[in-house]
């Protein structure tokens, strides 16, 4: 991955970024050094030197990282075992294989896909339908993949 400029996040920028992770905004701690790193992958931004979140159409979403430190409750969409080797290989989550979804999950809410037997993180995506009707729903996509397990972004070190 290909650094483009590299620089600490000023406090106002800060709070602006902490107000629009809602839920998740307990990833960043007070006291943490917070960069942001500019590159041709979305940019990133490391947490006290790595990579907890990255800014997506302008907004910060939690890299799986980020939700391995400080694990979320809200927004976890979760997916049978058959579904985990494509989950691995950047599928999007069709409505079959999704076993539950928190009721709160609106269509275009960043969710967490999760397996249904360790609730390990998988998968980060935007929903395409409610928590509801993924539940419902037998056919047809539910989530957007993002970002996943063996992608550029969860295999970057500095």
């Amino acid at each position: 991955m290909k650094i483009k400029k590299r620089y600490y996040l000023k406090k106002k920028k800060l709070k602006e970024i902490k107000a629009k992770l809602g839920p998740y905004s307990s990833l960043i701690p007070s006291k943490a050094k917070v960069e942001i790193l500019e590159t041709e992958l979305p940019d990133l931004i490391l947490v006290d030197g790595e990579p907890i979140l990255m800014i997506l159409e302008g907004d910060p979403f939690p890299t799986l990282k980020g939700v391995l430190k400080k694990p979320v409750e809200s927004h976890v969409v979760v997916v049978d075992m058959g579904a985990v080797k494509f989950m691995a290989s950047g599928a999007d989550v069709m409505s079959p294989g999704i076993v539950e979804a928190d009721p709160q999950i609106q269509e275009g809410d960043t969710v967490i896909i999760v397996d249904e037997n360790h609730r390990k993180p998988l998968a980060m995506g935007k929903a395409i339908i409610s928590g509801e009707e993924m539940v419902e729903s037998h056919k047809g996509k539910a989530v957007n993949t993002l970002h996943y397990i063996g992608d550029k972004i969860w295999n970057f070190n500095l």
